[in-house]
């Protein structure tokens, strides 16, 4: 009798310290701009550049037992993209024509400069995920310049560790977050248009 329970036991270990061990995650967010800007241009041209500024790809882990191992990766090619489709598209929305370059240009340059993940538990039936993404942002027209810095954080709740295409949309939610407020800044349309 005992040794199906010591069995039994051994059995149940085995499945609670694979649940601790957590495979990484690469993941390819989408940032959106949703949302209406007060047309302010006329049609100027403007050069539009995106970059990430980040000095690694891994933003956090997935925590567990094995932390180490489950880091969570974001590589600038996997969004930058996509962020440059929704930075041209806003532009755009304020009444200027985006440009990939042009001499003469008013100019604005979007940098992500942090983009974080961090697992914590609060106890052991209620963990938490906590992402952070910040944006630069420089503009520059003719001998006027403005600079920017754009927060957004994201605080998700969970129970079971997220699950990749989970923890993609939580990363393209922050990210989003974070866009819409650079746009919502009267002063990047009014430097542009002046």
């Amino acid at each position: 009798m005992l040794r199906y329970v010591l069995v039994g036991a051994a059995v149940i270990l085995t499945g609670v310290l694979a649940g601790c061990g957590l495979s990484p995650q690469y993941l390819k967010p989408e940032p959106r701009f949703t949302g209406q800007l007060v047309k302010v241009g006329q049609g100027q041209p403007v050069t539009v550049q995106v970059r990430d500024a980040r000095s690694s790809p891994v933003i956090g882990t997935r925590g567990g037992l094995y932390a180490q191992s489950s880091a969570i990766s974001v590589s600038g090619p996997a969004f930058l993209p996509r962020l440059q489709a929704e930075t041209d598209a806003a532009v755009r929305m304020l009444g200027f024509t985006p440009m990939a370059q042009g001499a003469g240009n008013a100019q604005l340059t979007l940098t992500l400069t942090e983009l974080s993940y961090r697992s914590t538990e609060k106890n052991p039936l209620a963990k938490e995920a906590q992402l952070q993404a910040v944006y630069k942002l420089e503009a520059r027209n003719g001998t006027r310049h403005y600079s920017g810095r754009y927060a957004a954080t994201l605080n998700q709740g969970y129970a079971k560790a997220p699950n990749e295409q989970t923890n993609t949309d939580l990363v393209s939610q922050v990210l989003s977050e974070a866009l819409q407020r650079v746009f919502k800044d009267p002063a990047v349309g009014q430097l542009l248009a002046n």
